[in-house]
C-alpha cells in the first residue's frame, strides 16, 4: 500500500518503507524494492549473524574478537584498534552499530566465521535468504564499496523486523546514544536517538554510490514502528524524512492494512549508482546550505517531526579486554603479545650438490659452507618474511 505524503523528497524519488513491527504489515512503501546499495546498514545482517551464532551456542557474548591485520586495514569510519587487539563481541558490537566501525565489522565477521571472512559473508546470504530477503546479496560485513552488493528498502525492513522481534534482550545495542572509550566519546551516527521521541535504533549508511540510508525504529506505548529510507541528499533530509515516516507509521492501523512485507514485489537488475549526484561538487555545495540552513532552524519547529536535544546522551563504556580464553588468546588480555610477528628460525644447513674445492686455511669445514664461525653472542635468523600485505592474517 502506497500513502502520499508531502515530505523532504519527492515520493517519486524516494525508495521507502514503514512497517508496523508486530505484525511486518506495510503502512508506507515507495520504489520498496528497488534495488540499491545498503552501505553501512549492512552491518545489521552483521549483527543479526553474529546474535544468531550466540543464541544457537556457536559463539557467546564473551567470544574474543581479535582486530587481524586485515580488519585494521578497512577504510574509515573506523575505530582504528592496532593488530592484535582483543575485545568481547558483545562490546565489538556495540563499538560497530554505534561508531559505524569498519574495523570492527569485519573483526566480527572474522570471528564468528571461524576465522574466515568468506565463511561469515556465505552465513550472511544464507540468513538473508532465510529471512525472505529476495532484493540483498552481500559480499563483505561492512558494507563499503563490493562489487555484487545490493539490497532493497523492504528488505532492510524485513531484517530490523526480525533483529527486533528474535532479539529483544539486545535491542540496546542498537539504539545506544554514545559510547566511551575513556580518552573520547563517540555519538551515534543515527540522528533520530534523543530528538525523536521513542527512538530506539537503528542504523545510518552512506557512500557516494548510495546516498544517505537510514533504517529508523521507535517505540511508544508498547508498539515498534521501522521506517526505510535509501538515498537521501544528505543527513538532515535523511533524518528529517526518516522521522515523518515514523510518525506517520504510528498514526496508521495495522489491523486496516492488509499488506506484509514479504508480500512486496521482487527486483530485478542492478543497483542504482547516484555518486554523480552525491559526490559532485554541486551536491556537496547543495548539503553545505542544508547545514547553514539547519543552523538557523530549530528542531521543534512545525514540519520537523524532531525536538532539540534537551538532555545528556546516554553514553556507554567500552574497552577492550574482558573476552573469554580461545586457541592462542589469554582470558581477558587486551592485546596478543608479539601478535603477527614472526618468530626467528635457524637456517638450516646448505649441503652443496658437489664436493667444491678445498677452503682457504683459517676457514673451518661443516656439511656446508657456512665461513667462519659466529661470534659466541651472535645468532642466526632467517632472512625476513616477504611482506604478504593487508588481508594475509
Amino acid at each position: 500500500m502506497v500513502l502520499l505524503l508531502a515530505g523532504a523528497l519527492p515520493a517519486a524519488a524516494e525508495q521507502a518503507v514503514v512497517a508496523d513491527v508486530a505484525t511486518a504489515k506495510v503502512l508506507y512503501a515507495q520504489n520498496a524494492s528497488s534495488r540499491w546499495y545498503p552501505a553501512s546498514t549492512t552491518k545489521l545482517m552483521t549483527a543479526y549473524v553474529a546474535l544468531k551464532a550466540i543464541e544457537d551456542g556457536k559463539a557467546a557474548v564473551d567470544t574474543p574478537v581479535v582486530m587481524t591485520r586485515y580488519a585494521a586495514s578497512q577504510a574509515p569510519s573506523k575505530m582504528g584498534f592496532q593488530p592484535g587487539s582483543v575485545m568481547r563481541l558483545d562490546v565489538a558490537l556495540r563499538m560497530m552499530l554505534v561508531k559505524s566501525a569498519n574495523d570492527v565489522a569485519v573483526a566480527i565477521g572474522e570471528a564468528v566465521g571461524g576465522g574466515s571472512l568468506e565463511t561469515f559473508v556465505g552465513m550472511m546470504n544464507e540468513e538473508a535468504a532465510a529471512i525472505g530477503m529476495k532484493d540483498s546479496r552481500f559480499v563483505n560485513p561492512n558494507g563499503l564499496p563490493g562489487e555484487g552488493q545490493h539490497s532493497s528498502a523492504k528488505d532492510l525492513a524485513l531484517l530490523a523486523v526480525k533483529l527486533r522481534t528474535e532479539f529483544p534482550t539486545f535491542a540496546t545495542l542498537f539504539g545506544t546514544e554514545a559510547i566511551s572509550t575513556g580518552a573520547a566519546t563517540i555519538k551515534n551516527t543515527n540522528g533520530l536517538l534523543g530528538r525523536f521521541d521513542g527512538a530506539d535504533g537503528m542504523k545510518t549508511g552512506y557512500i557516494c554510490a548510495s546516498g544517505f540510508n537510514l533504517v529508523g525504529s521507535a517505540t511508544r506505548d508498547g508498539r515498534t514502528v521501522v521506517a526505510v529510507v535509501l538515498g537521501a541528499s544528505g543527513t538532515i533530509v535523511r533524518d528529517r524524512r526518516v522521522a515523518e515516516l515514523l510518525d506517520l507509521g504510528f498514526k496508521a492501523d495495522p489491523a486496516k492494512e492488509t499488506t506484509l512485507l514479504a508480500d512486496l514485489a521482487v527486483a530485478n537488475g542492478d543497483a542504482a549508482d547516484i555518486s554523480g549526484e552525491i559526490c559532485s561538487a554541486a551536491g556537496r555545495k547543495e548539503r553545505a546550505e542544508a547545514r547553514e540552513d539547519e543552523a538557523e532552524r530549530k528542531d521543534g519547529s512545525p514540519g520537523s517531526h524532531l525536538h532539540e536535544m534537551d538532555r545528556a546522551r546516554s553514553v556507554v563504556r567500552v574497552s577492550l579486554g574482558g573476552a573469554a580464553a580461545a586457541p592462542g588468546i589469554e582470558a581477558g588480555i587486551t592485546q596478543i603479545a608479539n601478535y603477527n610477528i614472526p618468530v626467528p628460525m635457524a637456517r638450516p644447513p646448505y649441503v652443496p650438490e658437489k664436493e667444491g674445492p678445498p677452503l682457504p686455511p683459517g676457514f673451518a669445514a661443516s656439511a656446508g659452507r657456512e665461513g667462519p664461525p659466529l661470534p659466541s653472542d651472535a645468532v642466526a635468523v632467517a632472512p625476513a618474511a616477504p611482506d604478504e600485505g593487508d588481508g594475509a592474517n
